[in-house]
């Protein structure tokens, strides 16, 4: 038998010095990977945001739907401090997600939030995170995000449906998403989201925040799959969409069949996108093919337009 390995548990200060200047920014360029251990797709929307006299770490959005996330981290264990300011950040924001990512979550904090968990409303979400950073022998050390608080979703989906929240529309959509996220995370590790939406829209990271794709099921009977630019500057948008219009030939070369572009001027953000007859009304054997259609369609989208999104965006610099 061979000698086994030991397995060690690092202090997170020896991986990070300082919590504002080295773990906060580490997190930031992470957070899909934290994302993925909640079950969720987060994009960062800034780091130590405003509120008051105070600034929250990180300021994300969960694209699956669209949620304000602000999340607090500290290289120690949970203190009041934080929590106090953890709620003042998700009231500021308006937030729906709140997540405290600590070396340790004290057990007085850890009832606190699930507390909160149980008495506030079904649109409120609180996590409390570890983070863990191992080492077997003298290998590289690997980092770890594992949930000790969370929703109990179960009691919340029990909730909101006994009060009527949802209409027959609305659990459609949701059907329909949670489907496919689920083949598109187990299948193809393509999203860490596990829970869908009663919505029209599901949109996923294609590795350049402010440029998601989507499925989508348009107004006007069709199902779409599309590259969305919004980087929160008309100019920028612009640039982008100019950028990457001028490339169409071959782009659509790529795709192997044409596109739709949508400048969309007058307003912020711009599309392109491709479509297919569709609706959340078809039947289940078109809703189906759909389906595949969406998935099929989102892995090329991200495979072609992520890297050319990052070059363009490098060239209108």
């Amino acid at each position: 038998m061979k000698p086994l390995s030991k397995l060690r548990r690092l202090n997170l200060r020896e991986i990070w010095a300082k919590e504002a200047g080295d773990f906060t920014p580490w997190l930031a360029d992470n957070i899909e990977e934290l994302g993925a251990a909640l079950g969720m797709e987060l994009e960062l929307e800034a780091r130590e945001a405003s509120v008051g006299d105070f600034s929250l770490d990180l300021l994300a959005k969960d694209l699956g739907s669209g949620r304000a996330v602000v999340i607090e981290n500290q290289l120690t264990q949970t203190d009041h401090d934080h929590l106090g300011k953890l709620l003042t950040y998700a009231a500021g924001f308006g937030a729906a997600v709140v997540i405290w990512v600590a070396e340790t979550i004290r057990e007085e904090h850890r009832q606190a939030l699930e507390w909160l968990n149980q008495r506030t409303d079904t649109e409120t979400e609180f996590f409390g995170v570890v983070v863990e950073v191992l080492k077997i022998d003298e290998s590289n050390p690997a980092y770890d995000f594992r949930p000790v608080v969370f929703p109990n979703e179960w009691q919340k989906t029990k909730r909101s449906q006994s009060a009527g929240r949802i209409s027959t529309k609305g659990e459609a959509y949701r059907q329909y998403y949670q489907t496919l996220i689920d083949e598109l995370r187990e299948k193809y590790k393509f999203t860490g989201a596990r829970i869908a939406q009663p919505q029209n829209w599901y949109t996923f990271s294609a590795g350049t925040s402010g440029v998601p794709v989507s499925a989508v099921f348009a107004g006007d009977g069709t199902a779409r799959v599309e590259l969305y630019i919004d980087l929160g500057a008309v100019e920028e948008n612009k640039a982008l969409f100019d950028w990457l219009r001028n490339q169409k030939d071959s782009i659509e070369g790529q795709f192997g069949f044409p596109l739709a572009w949508e400048r969309l001027d007058g307003k912020q953000a711009c599309r392109i996108y491709v479509s297919r007859s569709g609706s959340i009304e078809s039947s289940m054997e078109e809703l189906e093919q759909v389906r595949q259609w969406q998935i099929e369609k989102l892995l090329l989208f991200k495979k072609i337009f992520a890297p050319l999104v990052k070059f363009g965006l490098k060239q209108i610099a």
